[in-house]
Formats: C-alpha cells, sequence, structure tokens
C-alpha cells in the first residue's frame, strides 16, 4: 500500500482518519500533533525570554511515551533560548525492571545532550516497591501507592528546579480511559480537577498556587502510533510492562476502548472532544468552590486533611514492616 501523500511505502494505516501514511508523513504527523497541542494549550509563554527563560520538567521513565516526548521537545526547541528542558526520572525500585528503563533514559538524555536527574522511593521514602507490592498494608493494587508516591515526587522535584511546567507522556488512550472513568463513576468534582491539573489550556484553568502546572503534549496521539514512531526513529525505548502493574477498573475500560475503537474507529478522539467541553464547563462550576488547601502536618505539602495521602502511606508501611 502506497502513502497517501507521496509514492513511498506506507508503515501504517490510521482506521480513523483512512490515511495510509509511509515512515516520513508519519513521524511529522506526530510531530506536528504535539506541536500543536503545545501552541493550542497555550505552554510557551509571551513573555518568555532568552534572558528569562521558563524550565518544563519532563517525567522521564524510559517508557515509550516519555522517551518520545523528550525526543520531539527537544528536537522542538533545542535552538530555543526562551525554554530549557529537565528530564526527571525515578527509580521506584522494582528489581531489573527500572534498572533497565533508566538506562534508556541516561541513553537518550545523554545523546540529546538534555539535563537528566534521577531521584528514589527508597531515599524520599525509605521504601522500595518490590516490598510494597508484598506487604500492602493498605490492601490496594501496587499502582495505588506508586500513583501517590510518584506524583508527590515529581511535584516536590518540579519546584525545586524551579519548573515553570511539569510535562508528562500521557497520550491519547490514557486521557480517553480516564475520561472514560471519572464519567463512569460519576466523578464530575474528579472531571473539573482534571481539566485544572492538565487538561485545558493553561490560561483558561483555575488558578492553583499549590502545585507546578501539568501539561501532556502528547495526548492527541494513540498509543500504537506513539510506540511506531519510537521504532522509526529508533529511540532507546524500554518497552516492557511493570511487574507490578494491576490496576483491574483500567485493565476493563482499556478492553472495552479498544473495542470500541476496532469497531468505531475515532471513538478515542470523540470522547476526549466532548469529554474537554464537559471538563471545561465542570471546571468553571466548581471554581471557588473547591475544597483549600492546606499543609500537611508532617512533610508541609500541600493537602485537604491533615496528613496527605503519601504520609499516611508511608506510616502505614513503616508500621506493617
Amino acid at each position: 500500500m502506497q502513502c497517501d501523500k507521496c509514492d513511498a511505502e506506507a508503515v501504517m494505516h490510521a482506521a480513523y482518519s483512512g490515511l495510509h501514511l509511509c515512515a516520513d508523513h508519519f513521524t511529522r504527523s506526530v510531530e506536528k500533533r504535539v506541536r500543536r497541542r503545545i501552541r493550542e494549550d497555550g505552554l510557551v509563554p509571551d513573555d518568555a525570554t532568552p534572558a528569562d527563560p521558563v524550565t518544563w520538567v519532563i517525567g522521564l521513565s524510559g517508557g515509550k511515551d516519555s522517551v518520545v516526548l523528550t525526543q520531539i521537545l527537544h528536537d522542538t526547541f533545542a535552538k530555543d533560548p526562551r525554554i530549557e528542558l529537565v528530564a526527571l526520572s525515578i527509580h521506584e525500585g522494582i528489581e531489573g525492571y527500572r534498572d533497565r528503563s533508566l538506562e534508556a533514559c541516561e541513553e537518550l538524555t545523554a545523546e540529546l545532550g538534555v539535563r537528566h536527574e534521577t531521584v528514589s522511593y527508597a531515599e524520599e521514602f525509605g521504601v522500595r516497591m518490590d516490598e510494597v507490592a508484598e506487604e500492602d498494608p493498605e490492601n490496594m493494587a501496587p499502582c495505588a501507592y506508586c500513583g501517590v508516591f510518584r506524583r508527590d515526587v515529581l511535584s516536590r522535584y518540579a519546584e525545586r528546579f524551579d519548573a515553570d511546567l511539569m510535562l508528562t507522556g500521557h497520550n491519547l488512550d490514557d486521557e480517553a480511559e480516564t475520561a472514560l472513568m471519572n464519567v463512569l463513576e460519576g466523578d464530575v468534582e474528579q472531571v473539573a480537577k482534571h481539566f485544572d491539573a492538565s487538561l485545558g489550556p493553561l490560561e483558561e484553568r483555575t488558578e492553583q498556587d499549590h502545585h507546578v502546572p501539568r501539561a501532556k503534549p502528547l495526548r492527541d496521539v494513540p498509543e500504537k502510533e506513539v510506540a511506531l514512531y519510537a521504532q522509526l526513529e529508533d529511540l532507546p525505548a524500554h518497552i516492557t510492562e511493570c511487574p507490578h502493574a494491576e490496576e483491574a477498573f483500567r485493565g476493563e475500560i482499556q478492553r472495552l476502548m479498544l473495542d470500541l475503537e476496532e469497531d468505531h474507529p475515532g471513538t478515542r478522539h470523540s470522547i476526549m472532544a466532548g469529554y474537554e467541553e464537559l471538563a471545561a464547563l465542570a471546571a468553571d462550576a466548581y471554581g471557588d468552590g473547591r475544597q483549600e488547601h492546606g499543609e500537611c502536618e508532617r512533610c508541609g505539602a500541600p493537602t485537604g486533611r491533615d496528613i496527605c495521602r503519601k504520609c499516611a502511606l508511608v506510616e502505614a508501611l513503616e508500621e506493617s514492616a
């Protein structure tokens, strides 16, 4: 099959658009969508200058999504003195798995000349995910613990690096699944938080001073296309599922989404188009009525509780040891 843009051999067929694209036109298509998202979300502030640049911290795990995001951001802004990139990797303490993905992070950042910082759960919390998964004092999936710890580390180190923005590699599948989960759970306030945390254009979000704003420039690109981009560009991505991955509800939503997309191409795009509008309305409705954030009595992190969720989990793990 030939590319619809030229006479070269097509490497992919996007059922949702009907297009057949060769390697060159496909990679350019991915890059175009990422750069368009950056523009539409207003991620580069008008007042950024070479003398007063902004700092973007990229959550770099070594998986396909964060590796592709880092590569495209570097290619886009390497010669732009208004933007400084810092890659932040987290070692959760998963034997074998994270060591290999960190090697991918180090290889990529060394090749690109991007500043790379690595922190670990062991240093930050005195725990390793292998031990957490075994002890499980709260009777939760390992991903539930890891998600809390990861968000805490990303937020704290983004502030430590004086970041203006935290960028993560969430793709279209990730976001459509989260959108569907929030709707099925009937959690309208969570929809509003999603908009303000990372979904809406920066200027449209409810102002929050308790964390560094987040953005997801890959959220218009399907997961399989991210993987294909990494393969075609020969990027050092570690494409292996975490051995502790266990999110039952999200797994069900993933299977549902795949079936819907196969039977009705474009479902993911349609979900996100409608969800973004609903999320904006929800954020506007909750607005100033959102819960006030105080400080955790133990670590000082922003929280609506006396003790933040991270500190509560660390305490439960210490008690079960």
